[in-house]
């Protein structure tokens, strides 16, 4: 489980306050500064306060944590640091603070005064409802939820993207380029901007000398620029180091493309890349992780193998490390160089592998799943026992309370035969019961989909609606499909949908699509009509 004690910041910290942490922000030329938000909605900062970039409306630094009041109960979702320093917030009501240092503009309040504690971002952003924010060393990125890109700050290399090269003291839209294209992520570089487009479309733009932008030349931008090289190619995932960028397509394929002097592009050597090229993983890839802060890069697996290259704690590694973590923000916890966070850790968030369970009592009931010696009810499927315990399925499980019941004959049975499920997902679906956690792979994760729909689990079925997403690829997405309509998974069924359109011809060549019911045919033909996929 990943303690936020491995980032040194915390390691001072009493275990009650470490145990009420939900979100975490690590930042500093020595990870050595913090903001953290407890389970009450307070903020802390803890550290050096550099640039009076802790928030806390002075300059001293303090080992004790001490409360940004200005940012306590507005329930924020996001948080981003620059290098100069500076540092960004994100309210769930879509407004932006800022506070730090502010030599170029970078806190976007039309002046260059340091700011001693978070103030609300205004010009032309009021009204808008943030979602996302990103920073360079002294530069500053929002998106709105309705995929606009808003940039200002140091402005030197064309980063803010305003055709200029002069620095932009407020936000201003980017619209050169992408015009009202719908932006669905946003990543900085120390000096360079890239955003990722709805339609898994790539732009960069600002610095360009170690070939960051992916552009295939080492010329500088002030507009974006298409990363014409992943055409064909749809991307889900961007993000940026400190002059490199990595890019994961919607099939698990990992490119990455700019400065490799740290080995931080895992192509086995440290020759730079002024494009995209496509490094190999032993399996299909579900989540990338680098920082503006740091030359060192990051990558998990759909089975959850977390790897590691670049610069590790001295070290430059120059292909893909297989390591022993369980999820990329402890790769940066421990091995960057600065122990930064690469995004803001949730403990909370339910996309994350680990979580922090601090309670033995969960430990200990996690150990008893499958247990012979304690159990009192075994499931028979295929043949094979599970070992449970019937109090732990009832307390757990409406479809459980109710089959044992007096007047129901399972409540008399020392062992209940399963016929309609397999042994990998039954036995998948006990175990969730007792973990809250779910290791299938997304053709296994179906049958699991299956019967969360049939006992009534909508927390399991988003689970493995989730696990289903992650696998997706041209070969299995119309079987996908079906599947989601058939289970009533409506946001899997769009999801499904709108990969198929965007790989339309590979699709349709596959045997799956081939299998699909008439009617499930016609309706896809139909819907993809509508979204123009049949236009001259």
């Amino acid at each position: 489980m990943l303690d936020v004690s491995k980032w040194p910041m915390f390691s001072v910290l009493d275990q009650s306050e470490v145990q009420a942490i939900k979100k975490i922000c690590v930042f500093g030329s020595s990870g050595n500064e913090a903001v953290y938000i407890n389970e009450d909605d307070d903020v802390y900062a803890i550290g050096s306060n550099c640039s009076s970039c802790l928030g806390l409306g002075d300059s001293h630094s303090s080992f004790e944590p001490r409360k940004i009041e200005v940012l306590c109960k507005k329930k924020i979702i996001d948080i981003a640091f620059g290098s100069g320093p500076h540092v960004l917030a994100v309210s769930s009501d879509g407004e932006i603070y800022s506070w730090g240092h502010n030599g170029y503009c970078q806190l976007g309040n039309g002046g260059s005064t340091q700011g001693l504690s978070p103030s609300l971002i205004n010009t032309n952003v009021l009204g808008k409802k943030v979602t996302k924010v990103a920073c360079g060393s002294h530069h500053s990125m929002a998106l709105t939820q309705d995929g606009e890109i808003y940039a200002w700050g140091q402005n030197n290399c064309g980063q803010v993207g305003s055709g200029t090269t002069t620095n932009q003291p407020t936000p201003k839209k980017v619209m050169a380029v992408i015009g009202s294209k719908m932006a669905i992520s946003i990543a900085c570089g120390q000096t360079s901007s890239m955003c990722l487009m709805e339609n898994g479309e790539v732009y960069g733009w600002g610095y360009n000398g170690n070939g960051q932008l992916g552009l295939g030349n080492n010329v500088n931008q002030p507009n974006p620029c298409r990363v014409q090289q992943l055409q064909g190619i749809i991307i889900s995932q961007l993000v940026c180091g400190y002059a490199h960028t990595l890019a994961l397509s919607d099939e698990g394929t990992l490119y990455t493309w700019g400065a490799n002097s740290y080995g931080q592009l895992g192509t086995g050597n440290k020759a730079n890349q002024v494009s995209p090229i496509k490094v190999m993983a032993n399996e299909r890839v579900v989540e990338i992780a680098a920082s503006h802060y740091a030359h060192i890069s990051a990558a998990m697996t759909e089975t959850g193998q977390v790897y590691m290259w670049g610069q590790c704690r001295g070290q430059s590694i120059t292909s893909l490390y297989p390591t022993k973590f369980s999820s990329t923000d402890e790769v940066f916890a421990s091995f960057s160089s600065p122990p930064v966070t690469w995004r803001t850790y949730s403990i909370d968030n339910p996309d994350l592998c680990d979580r922090q369970k601090g309670a033995s009592v969960l430990d200990d009931i996690t150990r008893s799943f499958d247990d012979p010696v304690t159990s009192d009810l075994k499931f028979s499927v295929e043949g094979r026992l599970i070992h449970v315990h019937k109090s732990i399925l009832k307390i757990r499980c409406d479809h459980f309370s109710s089959m044992f019941q007096s007047c129901w004959e399972e409540d008399e049975k020392q062992v209940i035969e399963i016929s309609q499920y397999t042994y990998t997902v039954y036995k998948a679906f006990l175990r969730y019961l007792y973990t809250d956690r779910v290791d299938l792979k997304p053709e296994e994760a179906i049958g699991l989909l299956d019967l969360a729909n049939a006992y009534c689990e909508p927390i399991l079925k988003k689970m493995c609606e989730q696990i289903i997403k992650k696998g997706m690829t041209t070969d299995n997405v119309a079987m996908l499909y079906a599947a989601a309509i058939k289970f009533e998974a409506k946001e899997l069924e769009d999801f499904c949908f709108r990969f198929a359109l965007n790989h339309m011809t590979a699709v349709t060549q596959t045997e799956a699509f081939s299998q699909l019911e008439e009617c499930i045919l016609k309706e896809f033909i139909r819907k993809a009509a509508l979204s123009g996929a049949f236009r001259n």
